[in-house]
């Protein structure tokens, strides 16, 4: 593990954000999600894709708060642009678990 400095965390914007719509990405090379998450008035709204399905349906997504990164340059996937990363923990065979507040707060707030 590499140790990073105080001044590296702090480029870093977590921020919390609200999924607001969910879809299928049946172009993804892994089985995937594309979202769309309000970050607030501030940061606004932003897509994402994540692989995120052996976990979730999209039903338990919309609404859900997550924690993701929003200061990431967007990242083209096949015809999708990826504006952010949404974080979890992997666990076996890639199952990720989404990172998100314990209870609902403001979107936008940053994590640090």
């Amino acid at each position: 593990m590499s140790l990073i400095s105080w001044s590296d965390f702090e480029k870093v914007e977590m921020r919390i954000g609200t999924i607001i719509e969910v879809n299928d990405f049946p172009e993804a090379r892994k089985p995937a999600y594309q979202l769309i998450i309000d970050f607030g008035n501030e940061i606004g709204i932003k897509k994402t894709s994540a692989q995120i399905t052996k976990r979730y349906v999209k039903g338990d997504l919309l609404n859900k708060q997550i924690v993701a990164v929003v200061n990431f340059p967007a990242k083209q996937i096949g015809k999708f642009m990826s504006e952010c990363l949404v974080l979890g923990s992997i666990g076996n065979e890639s199952d990720v678990v989404l990172l998100s507040p314990d209870l609902n707060v403001e979107n936008g707030l940053r994590i640090g």
